[in-house]
């Protein structure tokens, strides 16, 4: 037993030499024939005991406590926070601020536009319906100077950080930001909106109207709205809801005035005014809403006053109704334009078809791809959507995209990043249904495939039917005819969709244009291509089966350089190591034998 127990051992040693000594022929002899080819030795990486060999001070650096840390003990855990006085109190305000892209100065118009809106609705409604009163008066005054102050923070603290863009630079110097905010239109609106008219509260009293011109702050309403609709998902619903507001506050300020005409005339003096039952805001806004729409049903006015009146409301009403009207269609028609495009598409299609007479399968096939085209990824055609984008932000998009998937791609691992960066703005998505042939055996190869979704079947077998793999997200298949440089470039199978599949696509062409600049690349895959041809023209080796009575497996053949050793031995007399192996290989020969 201990016999044929190192019988066994050597053998394997000895396989192993053997198998050793042939991979190095076989490098020396590719590296002979052709130059081009590199080593395929890996860089050394560091040893994992390295990294953990404490410095002298004994401990690991990120094993050590810190003493500022603080820990908080829940359950069975413990867990490092950081105060949230210390974080307040480590904050700094930011010294310029990109009112493009900073959230926080987002919300923070928010805030002003909120200001805005108190001063719009509710000082009309203060001027005209008796709801401000001396016992609430306290609480009018509060809200109205805190807005005051929102409004104050702004020019002081917020505008005059503003970074701009003079001569094709981004501008964030404190004294240019400053001086081109006090040069601005922005900034005179912002001076009159905040008038101190209400010094004159001490001689007419707290009017309401005096608080007018702070309506004029607009501008930041505007800007509030286009800052929006940039980071919001779906900024047609956000459209959509400030055009109804526009139509709300037109009806507000309609049954403000209407109040104020029936007091000028007196509650209840005739049929037409507001006979000063029941909520009076309410009322009067049902008035607004029956007369800007137009309905009809409204008492005829009496007097003068009561006819001029209601005909400036039945104009502005019909004006006002108009261009909302025409404002919500187009906010409607923009956010379904791209559904509208869809359906146009479809109708022409279908529609060429029947003058065609195409057979009712093909037309259904072509209508189930333009229904999964557009609700797996919301468009037709991206290349469309990216066509006025510069080249360098298509770039970014397309690494966004597809970069995760490409990467992992096992034919271009080691390839230079930026030739994959250029490849990949050529990539094209193309969409496949079920059982559909992407490619067919015999067909010239001029593209290669890479599966983004979905799953696809390589056919083979004497009926050319049988499944010999499913290929999934990630796989590459093709590559062989799109990097076989002369011959070799026929599919060698079928290739059919299993489901619905979204693959990308690679011309040679396009690949070819790529590799000119990059030489390194084109190399490596260039090797790749020969290795994939050689496993693919290599005939299977025959293996035992299973009831193989050969225990020890047929001796590989003795290299030249090993033999050679061997005969010096034998010269030697049989001596040394290499002696003792020489007597063991005879003894082996002869139990194979």
């Amino acid at each position: 037993r201990i016999g044929s127990a190192t019988s066994a051992v050597i053998n394997t040693r000895l396989q192993e030499l053997v198998r050793l000594f042939k991979e190095r022929t076989e490098k020396v002899k590719e590296k002979l024939i052709d130059p081009d080819v590199t080593s395929d030795d890996e860089s050394p990486v560091p040893s994992p005991a390295a990294a953990l060999v404490p410095p002298p001070g004994g401990e690991l650096e990120g094993d050590k406590p810190s003493g500022g840390d603080h820990y908080c003990e829940m359950l069975c855990c413990t867990f490092k926070y950081r105060p949230w006085l210390d974080r307040l109190k480590s904050y700094q305000f930011p010294s310029s601020i990109d009112p493009l892209t900073n959230l926080m100065y987002v919300l923070w118009l928010f805030f002003v536009v909120m200001a805005w809106n108190w001063n719009c609705w509710l000082i009309p409604v203060r001027w005209a319906f008796p709801y401000q009163t001396p016992a609430n008066i306290h609480c009018w005054l509060l809200v109205d100077y805190l807005c005051d102050l929102v409004y104050l923070l702004d020019i002081l603290v917020f505008q005059t950080r503003l970074q701009f863009v003079q001569g094709g630079d981004i501008i964030t110097d404190k004294k240019a930001m400053k001086e081109n905010y006090l040069r601005s239109q922005r900034f005179k609106m912002d001076v009159l909106c905040l008038l101190p008219l209400d010094f004159f509260y001490f001689k007419v009293g707290v009017n309401p109207l005096l608080r007018f011109p702070r309506c004029l702050k607009y501008m930041a309403f505007f800007e509030f709205n286009n800052r929006l609709e940039a980071i919001l998902t779906k900024a047609y619903i956000y459209r959509v809801i400030r055009t109804t507001a526009y139509l709300l506050y037109s009806l507000h300020v309609n049954s403000c005035l209407y109040y104020w005409a029936s007091a000028y005339e007196g509650l209840g003096s005739t049929t037409w005014v507001y006979d000063g039952e029941g909520n009076s805001y309410i009322r009067c806004y049902y008035w607004a809403v029956k007369t800007l729409i137009t309905i009809g049903g409204l008492p005829d006015p009496k007097t003068l006053f009561e006819i001029v009146f209601q005909l400036l409301n039945y104009f502005t009403g019909v004006f006002a109704f108009s261009v909302m009207i025409g404002q919500m269609r187009d906010v409607v028609g923009a956010a379904t334009a791209g559904q509208t495009y869809y359906r146009s598409c479809m109708d022409s299609t279908i529609k060429y078809m029947n003058f065609y007479k195409i057979p009712k399968t093909v037309q259904n096939r072509v209508k189930t791809w333009y229904e999964y085209t557009w609700h797996s990824q919301g468009m037709l055609d991206e290349s469309e959507l990216l066509v006025q984008l510069p080249d360098k932000m298509r770039l970014d998009i397309a690494i966004d995209v597809n970069y995760n998937i490409v990467s992992k791609v096992a034919l271009f691992q080691g390839c230079d990043r930026q030739m994959i960066f250029d490849m990949l703005k050529r990539l094209k998505s193309v969409v496949y249904l079920p059982n559909d042939y992407v490619c067919k055996k015999g067909e010239i190869g001029r593209e290669m495939y890479i599966i983004q979704a979905g799953q696809v079947q390589v056919l083979g077998g004497p009926d050319g039917k049988s499944v010999l793999v499913t290929l999934k997200a990630g796989s590459v298949f093709g590559e062989i005819s799109l990097l076989a440089a002369g011959g070799g470039n026929r599919r060698t199978a079928n290739v059919i969709a299993h489901g619905f599949a979204n693959l990308f696509i690679l011309e040679k062409k396009d690949l070819n244009e790529i590799l000119v600049h990059y030489p390194e690349s084109q190399k490596l895959l260039r090797k790749k291509a020969k290795k994939m041809l050689k496993s693919n023209n290599k005939p299977k080796e025959e293996k035992g089966g299973p009831g193989d009575p050969l225990i020890i497996p047929p001796k590989a053949d003795t290299p030249k350089l090993f033999k050679a050793a061997l005969a010096a031995t034998r010269r030697m007399g049989g001596k040394g190591p290499l002696g003792q192996l020489r007597w063991r290989l005879k003894e082996l020969k002869a139990m194979q034998e």
